[in-house]
């Protein structure tokens, strides 16, 4: 089956904007995709034009030799804006296969090793500014049945904490811990905001409140940081948000500078990558807890990465979304006693309203992460996407 034509969407999604992609072949099937990439959306959009000139006309079916050849043909190879337009068309090609089978993606990736996966909450927080009101929502979130919460507590702090700042933020975990009781898992989230001494101290500060990972307690770049950093931490060490290509997840592991690897599908390049990293991690008997806080096709893709791997061992997924999100797409998403279910349909089990996407024009957002401003990433009337279900009943929040 030939690729006849490869189309791009900007979506307002009120903390970014959402940037789908549809693949279509010569026999009008269509596969989509999502390359959201906060506040570079429209540049991604841009290469993702690119890589079409190149693979109109090619072999649907053929998808990692496509990858492989437009990974050699760009030059620069990678970064965030080259890897997740690969990615969005990938994903697409894999949904447009697995259709025109008649399986799932799952299926293409090596079958189904699992029908659930447990799930934690991003999100939960918002509007939270106190300790008590992150305990509230803390609370309400568990009462959705997620086994896990995740929230970055260090409010517009970068490289460095002082005294006031940092009581606040291990106030609010304190008064989470209490809210929900020893048996839900809390990740704290650090944005890469620290350096090395200060993500170690606040690590000693979080120990005693039994954190399941400190999440990209220091920037990106440097992994030799990341390794003196882990040895020291009394607390696991998660990242991988910000890491775009299998190599680098393979100098992570080499180096065992993490407890807890964090690939995104969006932007490692796709299913085939995400696979290639989690089979590197299990050779080490590392977990993985992809990336997944953007959109519903990211999450569609997650989950049939989860489907297909063994040690993905969390879907992170945000408790609520834009009220917009069900004209946009037909999903069934089912949060069942904590573990959300995967569509075992053709193809990701999601399909995407094209006309209906045009409706919500892009707007222009600044990231909030180191403004003291986080806690304001959804609209007053964002709502669940998912149906929740617990001890065998619907629960409505």
């Amino acid at each position: 089956m030939k690729i006849t034509a490869i189309e791009t969407v900007l979506v307002d999604a009120f903390r970014a904007n959402f940037l789908f992609v549809r693949v279509t072949g010569e026999d009008g099937l269509v596969g989509v995709g999502e390359g959201t990439v906060e506040h570079r959306e429209p540049t991604v959009a841009c290469a993702i034009d690119e890589l079409a000139r190149t693979l109109i006309g090619q072999d649907a079916f053929r998808i990692e030799q496509m990858a492989e050849l437009a990974s050699r043909d760009s030059y620069w190879r990678t970064g965030v804006v080259l890897r997740s337009a690969l990615a969005a068309v990938e994903v697409a090609l894999f949904d447009l296969k697995a259709k025109a089978l008649g399986v799932s993606v799952a299926d293409l990736l090596g079958g189904r090793q699992r029908e659930r996966i447990r799930a934690y909450a991003n999100g939960w927080f918002v509007g939270a500014s106190t300790p008590d009101e992150f305990a509230a929502k803390a609370q309400a979130a568990v009462a959705l049945g997620f086994q896990g919460l995740k929230w970055d507590p260090f409010g517009k702090s970068w490289l460095d904490l002082d005294g006031a700042a940092r009581r606040r933020a291990i106030e609010t975990v304190e008064a989470v811990r209490g809210a929900v009781g020893p048996d839900v898992e809390l990740m704290i989230e650090g944005h890469g905001r620290f350096s090395v001494p200060t993500a170690l101290a606040i690590a000693r500060d979080l120990a005693p409140f039994r954190p399941y990972w400190f999440e990209e307690p220091i920037p990106p770049e440097s992994i030799d940081a990341l390794v003196d950093l882990r040895r020291a931490s009394p607390i696991p060490i998660a990242t991988g948000e910000r890491y775009y290509e299998p190599a680098r997840f393979a100098e992570l592991i080499h180096r065992h500078a993490a407890d807890y690897l964090q690939p995104d599908v969006c932007h490692v390049g796709g299913l085939a990558a995400a696979k290639l990293i989690a089979g590197m991690a299990h050779l080490q008997w590392l977990p993985l807890a992809p990336h997944n806080p953007m959109g519903p096709i990211g999450n569609a893709a997650t989950l049939q990465l989860a489907a297909a791997t063994p040690n993905v061992s969390w879907l992170e997924t945000m408790m609520t979304d834009v009220p917009w999100r069900a004209e946009l797409v037909r999903e069934t998403a089912i949060l069942e006693d904590g573990m959300m279910h995967i569509p075992s349909g053709p193809g990701l089990g999601i399909e995407l309203d094209w006309e209906a996407c045009q409706r919500f024009t892009p707007k222009v957002y600044e990231l909030r992460h180191y403004r003291g401003t986080l806690t304001q990433i959804r609209p007053a009337e964002a709502k669940p996407f998912f149906t929740i279900i617990r001890d065998g009943h619907q629960h409505v929040p």
